[in-house]
């Protein structure tokens, strides 16, 4: 029967019928995307742009292309949550700059920093005067402290001071010639070895409490992970001046941070200790935290935050005690910080949730209540001695507040500002504009007589999103308008360039012109002044046609999405296109907010990494984030709905590409990376829309997921029926519709596990499906080796040329 199966393929193939065998079962490793794919994904990335702390010069941060496989792919350490490396002592996927160059933004040449031949660096962070850069030489063997002269370009290596950057940014700037810094302990010995055979087994145990925790990866698993944790997170805190020399202060310890007061006398300092955890990540694990003396003296303990084992799984729960424990950042030496009132649990009821308290040096009197909230505490603005911003929000009912409180008068009542939905996009009156003060810490920017602060937004409105900054006034609390994006440019503000908000950084794109960054003047309203000049890295994709559009659900809800069409494209010669749509659904408690529109028209689209958009040069249309809304109002959770509602909004988008002639219906196919994967496999489970779908990373099945998953709070145990329902693997027996599945095998996003992908393929496969999966060795939630990215995008395109372009009659055999 083989033999005769394989000898009519052979026939048919002679026909032309099918394609050959090697066709259908392309050979092992890793294939390049078709060109212009290959050369755009190995094209120098653009560089970053970082303002000074004064605004007067900026940093342009060379970015490396994407990393090769052998990279993404080295062993690395689980850690309670993290993922480390251990050849460099920072995280695998942290983000390192290959060139630096300072620009003046008064003009001027470039000033290139001059860093060894082949550095890797860390973003660098500047002296509180701006006078010195900081960064981290990332290498094998062991990271290092760099600094760089901002007026000369010299720079400056101090091999003898190996860096901790486990725990993220391992130095602090402490006044303009000294840092704080996290140090490998000179004695650290070697890394413990696993023991050859196991000392016993492993046990965990419930007393019979709920404890609900949704699902991680990477945790601790036995004894010797606990060992190998605490020797990678042990460090020692020291000063190092700026010509390297290092006073250690404390012994060493995991400790997570270290930041010294605004007036540089003192050091709050914050340790993990045991006992640690099996089933929950680093961020519930015991932390102390201190105020320690400069020479490194433990001056007062504000908190001991015990093992969190059985906090809410509810989206608003927090830590009861002292949460997000900071100096205050216009006080010499005061600390602030946020405590639960109602022991961090959502359902307790309660008028007051969260309070704002500050404990001035020397830490020994009881906290100054400045302020109770009835929701969460989500953000403090330090504006000065009789001002701050602080800004409440309760997810369940999506509703903020924004208060002005007197520091300085703690008894006084705060006054409101705002008072709206977080989801309405077009009255979102921005976010305060912050600038670092002489101690090098972030403040709310205030008019010189300070009687107002500025604010920054996107500006969404219908017409698309129109960036804006406003000046607030502090004492009647009405915004004025001083500039906002207009024309057929996006135009965003980067930075206020002085207190009278009269000069503005921005950086400044149209569909045609690559983003690039000007001066503009307020006051004499001169033609704004252009700073750098970077240049299309993808001119391949020139010619692209892009349209905001709008169109309406069924239900009345209006939907949006970027429309993209091919390069030359022309619609009376080319007619009706096959088109990918890529989305994302949204959960919402209102329609109205559901139907505004984000984005903008005038944005300068070139795709990079796995993006879907570089379909587009192989003859698709795009369909890019169509809004598919997922509304609860009232009572009623959004989720009950979902599969009703998901399948109308498709229908409106592939009906609306119909109705404007430019998608052919028929030749449909659609796709998402996470919940976009997941809503992808509810879409070819629940419609016969489309042609062939492609899903990334997803999750398939929600029992495996369940105490709660993306906006869902309730648990499996109460919504039985709307997991089941809400599950594509429960539907694996519809899904007619050929469906590529790709997935990492480091998938390291809470919920995504690959196993997703594996049992969904297993019931796609037993069920008779047309199915692909393509598992990506080394790869997180998110792809990053050239090899993967390629492979991927060179997957995306054989699938939909298989199934939206067909040539031949495609027979795909088992895999």
């Amino acid at each position: 029967m083989i033999r005769n199966r394989i000898a009519l393929r052979a026939l048919l193939a002679s026909l032309g019928l099918v394609g050959p065998l090697a066709a259908q079962a392309p050979a092992a490793g890793y294939q390049q995307p078709p060109e212009p794919i290959r050369a755009i994904l190995d094209a120098t990335p653009t560089p970053a742009v970082v303002p000074s702390p004064d605004r007067t010069r900026l940093l342009l941060l060379e970015r490396p292309g994407l990393p090769p496989i052998s990279e993404v792919a080295a062993p690395y350490v689980p850690a309670a949550g993290l993922r480390l490396n251990p050849r460099t002592g920072f995280p695998t996927r942290v983000a390192t700059f290959t060139g630096l160059r300072l620009l003046a933004v008064d003009g001027g040449a470039e000033r290139p920093l001059a860093l060894p031949a082949g550095a890797r660096v860390t973003r660098p962070r500047f002296s509180p005067d701006g006078a010195r850069l900081a960064f981290a030489l990332v290498r094998d063997g062991g990271s290092v402290l760099a600094l760089a002269d901002a007026a000369t370009g010299a720079v400056t290596v101090h091999e003898r001071v190996v860096l901790n950057g486990a725990l993220g940014e391992p130095c602090e700037w402490s006044g303009p010639v000294a840092l704080t810094c996290r140090l490998v302990p000179a004695d650290r010995g070697t890394e413990p070895v696993a023991p050859a055979a196991p000392a016993g087994p492993v046990v965990q145990e419930s007393d019979g409490k709920k404890s609900a925790e949704r699902t991680y990866q990477d945790l601790l698993r036995d004894s010797h992970d606990e060992a190998r944790f605490a020797w990678h997170l042990t460090s020692q805190v020291a000063r190092v001046s700026i010509d390297g020399r290092v006073t250690p202060l404390g012994a060493p310890d995991l400790v997570t941070q270290a930041r010294p007061s605004p007036d540089g006398r003192w050091l709050l300092v914050s340790r993990i200790h045991r006992p640690f955890s099996y089933v929950v990540p680093l961020g519930r694990f015991p932390l102390r935290t201190d105020v320690w003396s400069a020479d490194g003296a433990v001056v007062a303990t504000i908190h001991d935050r015990p093992l969190e084992l059985e906090r809410s799984t509810a989206f608003d729960a927090v830590s009861p005690g002292p949460r997000g424990v900071d100096w205050r950042a216009d006080a010499p030496a005061t600390l602030a910080w946020v405590e639960a009132l109602d022991g961090g649990n959502p359902a307790t009821r309660a008028e007051q949730r969260d309070r704002v308290v500050t404990l001035a040096a020397p830490f020994s009197g009881r906290p100054t209540e400045h302020v109770r909230t009835a929701t969460r505490v989500r953000d403090v603005t330090w504006i000065g001695a009789t001002r701050a911003m602080v800004t409440e929000a309760w997810w369940k009912t999506q509703r903020t507040r924004s208060w002005l409180i007197d520091p300085s008068a703690p008894a006084s009542a705060p006054r409101l500002l705002w008072d709206r939905s977080s989801e309405d996009a077009y009255g979102d009156p921005g976010d305060p504009v912050l600038v670092p003060n002489a101690a090098g810490e972030d403040v709310a920017l205030t008019t010189p007589d300070g009687a107002a602060i500025y604010l920054t937004g996107t500006g969404a409105s219908p017409e698309g999103d129109q960036p804006f900054v406003d000046r607030l006034d502090l004492a009647t609390g009405r915004t004025t308008r001083l500039w906002r994006s207009q024309g057929a440019q996006y135009e965003e503000v980067v930075a206020v360039l002085d207190a009278r908000g009269s000069r503005l950084l921005t950086r400044r794109e149209t569909a045609t012109e690559a983003p690039n960054y000007w001066v503009r003047d307020l006051v004499r309203r001169i033609a704004p002044r252009r700073l750098t000049s970077f240049t299309d890295p993808a001119p391949q994709f020139a010619g692209i046609r892009a349209e905001l559009i709008t169109y309406p659900r069924a239900d009345g809800v209006q939907l949006s999405a970027k429309l993209y069409l091919p390069p030359g494209y022309d619609r009376a010669r080319d007619g009706a296109l096959p088109f990918l749509l890529w989305a994302y659904p949204e959960e919402f408690k209102s329609k109205e907010a559901a139907a505004q529109v984000r984005g903008s028209p005038h944005r300068f689209v070139r795709p990079g990494g796995a993006s879907h958009l570089f379909l587009l040069t192989q003859g698709y249309g795009v369909l890019d984030g169509p809004t598919m809304p997922i509304v609860g109002e009232g009572d009623a959770e959004p989720n009950d709905s979902y599969v009703e509602q998901l399948t109308a909004s498709a229908k409106a988008a592939v009906d609306e590409l119909a109705r404007r002639g430019v998608g052919d219906p028929a030749r449909v196919a659609v796709g998402g990376h996470s919940y976009g994967a997941f809503m992808t496999a509810n879409l070819l489970a629940h419609t016969s829309l489309f042609k062939a779908g492609i899903a990334r990373s997803g999750a398939y099945n929600r029992t495996l997921t369940p105490f709660g998953f993306q906006q869902e709070e309730r648990p499996y145990w109460q919504a039985r029926d709307i997991y089941t329902k809400m599950s594509p693997f429960t539907y694996a027996d519809s899904v007619k519709t050929p469906i590529l599945l790709l997935h990492g095998m480091n998938d390291d996003n809470s919920g995504t596990f690959p196993i997703q992908s594996e049992r969904f393929y297993a019931a796609l496969k037993g069920n008779g499906a047309t199915v692909r999966y393509v598992q990506l060795p080394g790869e997180a939630h998110g792809y990053l080796a050239r090899e993967s990215v390629g492979h991927t995008l060179w997957e995306m395109a054989r699938w939909l040329d298989l199934y939206l372009k067909p040539k031949k009659v495609a027979m795909l055999g088992p895999r």
